[in-house]
């Protein structure tokens, strides 16, 4: 079993920063890309930004150079760091993890979800 456990969420106002964290326990072997996922009320859940294990990134265009993902291999844990939020980067961010397990099972987990509301 794996889980994955974010922390970090609140409330900001606009202009503001705010960081997220997400670490996976359990049964590793390894964890393989990891990201962010959002979902704000009425909409589906979108990506935010993925990190392969090589550091690789994604970001999806609305947060491009205002958002920044970075991952500790070593801690097996991911992070969001947010900076000039606005109120449409209000919603719930899930975290989301390709992980093999020591069973050889290679699975995506999801976080619980943290709310991040920013106040206009």
């Amino acid at each position: 079993q794996v889980q994955l456990v974010e922390s970090g969420g609140g409330l900001v106002q606009a202009g503001g920063s705010l960081g997220l964290s997400c670490q996976a326990s359990g049964n590793i072997f390894r964890v393989n890309a990891m990201g962010w996922y959002r979902q704000a009320p009425g909409k589906q859940r979108e990506l935010v930004a993925a990190i392969t294990r090589g550091a690789m990134t994604n970001y999806a265009d609305s947060v491009k150079g205002r958002f920044t993902v970075s991952r500790d291999n070593a801690k097996n844990t991911v992070y969001l760091q947010m900076n000039s939020l606005k109120p449409e980067d209000t919603a719930v961010y899930y975290c989301n993890a390709g992980v093999t397990t020591g069973n050889s099972y290679t699975m995506d987990y999801w976080g619980k979800g943290t709310l991040v509301t920013v106040s206009s």
